[in-house]
C-alpha cells in the first residue's frame, strides 16, 4: 500500500487535480487489450521529464512501484499495474516537438498518437513508415517500448529502425540523452537500441528522435483471392523469390475470412479460403511494373480474382477487410489469445498446415492472419474463457505452437513483447545464461525493482 505521506508528496509534484486515486476512475488504467486486469493504487499525469524525475526518486524512497502508461493497446499486459502501485500516464506529454526536413528528422513526445506523425511529416512530403495496426491509437511512446512493427516493416522495418535518440528517465531519476541527431555514431554502448523494445522496464521515455524519409510519390493496391487453403501462401513465397519487396504483403486464412464476412458479406467473394492483401509504393513506372508482376504471378498460381485499386478511395475499400479482422474475430468465439510469432518466410506454410492439425486435435477454431512478407503471423486461439476444458485446450495448444515455433527458426513473439502472457515461456527460446544478463541490465538500470516490475521475467 501507497502511504497517504507519498500520495501527498506527489500532489505535491503534479498538483492535486492531476492525479486519480478514487476506484471508480481507476478501472480505466487496470486493464489493457490482452483482457488481464490489476488496479493501481494512484494514477498521475505528469507534464515534463523534470516532474517525472521527481516521481521516481520519491517512489526509491518509499519503495512502491511504477508503471508507465501510454494508450493502454498493447495485448501482452505490458504496462499493467501487476503489483498496485503508481501508473504514469504519459497523455500529458503529446506534443511534436519539431520537424526538420532538411535532416529529415522529429523529435516528439510519447504521447503523440503515431498516425498524427505521421500525417504532419506527410504535409511536408517526408514519411514516418513504422505502421503498427493501432497507429490510429496507440501513442508513439509505447511503439518505441514494444518495437512495433506493423504493415510496412517488410519493406520498410520496425521501429528501432527509425529511433536515433531519446530522452529518458532512469528508474533511479536521473535525466539522460541517447543517441544522436546523425545517422551516424558509436560513442559508447548503444543505449537507445537497448531502451526500445525494453517494454518500459529499463526507463520512461520523455521524448524520441526519429529518421524521417522523403513520401514515396505513389501507390497501388491489390487484393488476390484463392480458393485454395495455402494458396496465398504459395503467390507469397513466388512474389519474394522475384525479388517483389511489396510496402505490405498480408495473408488472412479461410477462418479470418469467414469471421469478416459473417459482419461484411460484401467484402469477398464465395468460396475464398485464403488471401494476399498486398500494398506498393514508390515511383508510379516502377509500382505499375511490379503490379504487372504480380498479375501475372497470382495468375501462374490459380488465383480465384484479382482486385486492383489506385485512386486513394478505392485502396481505402480494399484494406477495409483487414482493418475490421480483429474485431470480427469475436464472430468464432466469445474470447480470443493472440500471440503474434514469427518464422522463417519459407517456414509459414509449415506454420499454417500445423495450425491445422491442432484445429483437429483440440476442437477449436485457430484463425491465423498477418505479415506474411516478414513471417510474422497472428495466431488467435478463439474459445471460451468462461468453459473450463475450452482454456486447458487452449494453455496446452500455446505449448505446442511455442515449441514449433521455436523448431522452425522462429520466435514467440516479433512485435508484441513478453510483458506478462509470454513471461512463463521466455525459457523455450532463451538460453539461462542470456536471461541472468538482462537481469543483471534491469538490475544495473533498476536496483530498488521500481520500475515496471513482474514484466518480460517470472
Amino acid at each position: 500500500m501507497i502511504s497517504s505521506s507519498a500520495i501527498s508528496e506527489l500532489k505535491r509534484i503534479v498538483g492535486s487535480h492531476n492525479i486519480i486515486t478514487e476506484k471508480d476512475r481507476l478501472k480505466d488504467y487496470s486493464t489493457d487489450a490482452s483482457s488481464l486486469q490489476f488496479m493501481p493504487e494512484v494514477v498521475i499525469f505528469p507534464e515534463d521529464e523534470s516532474q517525472i524525475s521527481r516521481i521516481m526518486k520519491l517512489a526509491n524512497s518509499y519503495r512502491f512501484p511504477v508503471y508507465p502508461w501510454g494508450a493502454g493497446t498493447g495485448t501482452t499486459g505490458g504496462a499493467l499495474p501487476v503489483n498496485g502501485g503508481v501508473v504514469i500516464s504519459l497523455k500529458r506529454l503529446d506534443k511534436i516537438l519539431r520537424i526538420d526536413p532538411v535532416d529529415m528528422i522529429a523529435e516528439v513526445q510519447p504521447g503523440v498518437i503515431t498516425s498524427e506523425l505521421q500525417r504532419e511529416v506527410e504535409k511536408i512530403g517526408l514519411f514516418y513508415p513504422p505502421d503498427p495496426a493501432s497507429s490510429h491509437i496507440s501513442t508513439i511512446g509505447g511503439n518505441v517500448a514494444e518495437c512495433a512493427g506493423g504493415l510496412r516493416a517488410v519493406k520498410y522495418g520496425v521501429t528501432k529502425d527509425y529511433v536515433l535518440g531519446l530522452r529518458v528517465v532512469l528508474p533511479t531519476g536521473e535525466i539522460i540523452r541517447t543517441g544522436a541527431e546523425t545517422k551516424k555514431g558509436v560513442v559508447g554502448y548503444d543505449l537507445t537500441k537497448l531502451i526500445v523494445g525494453s517494454e518500459g522496464t529499463l526507463a520512461i521515455i520523455t521524448s524520441i528522435l526519429v529518421k524521417l524519409i522523403p513520401k514515396p510519390p505513389y501507390r497501388a493496391s491489390i487484393l488476390l483471392h484463392f480458393k485454395d487453403k495455402t494458396g496465398a501462401i504459395e503467390c507469397a513465397l513466388n512474389i519474394i523469390k522475384r525479388k517483389i519487396i511489396p510496402t505490405t504483403l498480408e495473408f488472412m486464412d479461410s477462418l479470418s475470412i469467414r469471421a469478416v464476412k459473417i459482419s461484411h458479406p460484401y467484402l469477398f467473394k464465395e468460396d475464398i479460403h485464403s488471401l494476399l492483401l498486398i500494398e506498393l509504393d514508390g515511383r508510379r513506372v516502377e509500382v505499375e511494373e511490379d503490379v504487372a508482376k504480380i498479375v501475372d504471378i497470382g495468375k501462374k498460381d490459380r488465383v480465384e480474382s484479382i482486385n486492383i485499386a489506385r485512386r486513394e478511395e478505392d485502396i481505402g475499400h480494399i484494406w477495409e477487410a483487414r482493418r475490421e479482422l480483429s474485431h470480427s474475430l469475436y464472430n468464432l468465439r466469445p474470447h480470443k489469445i493472440s500471440h503474434d510469432v514469427v518464422v522463417p518466410s519459407s517456414k509459414v506454410k509449415e506454420l499454417i498446415l500445423f495450425l491445422e492439425t491442432l484445429m483437429d486435435r483440440y476442437g477449436l477454431p485457430i484463425a491465423s492472419f498477418g505479415h506474411i512478407g516478414d513471417g510474422n503471423i497472428h495466431v488467435n486461439l478463439m474459445h471460451n474463457k468462461d468453459d473450463k476444458k475450452e482454456v486447458e485446450k487452449v494453455e496446452k495448444i500455446v505449448l505446442r505452437l511455442f515449441k514449433k515455433i521455436i523448431d522452425l527458426g522462429g520466435t514467440i513473439s516479433g512485435e508484441h513483447g513478453i510483458g506478462i502472457t509470454k513471461a512463463p515461456y521466455i525459457g523455450m527460446e532463451l538460453s539461462k545464461h542470456s536471461i541472468d544478463l538482462m537481469k543483471r541490465i534491469k538490475r544495473a538500470f533498476d536496483p530498488n525493482g521500481i520500475l515496471n516490475p513482474g514484466k518480460i521475467f517470472l
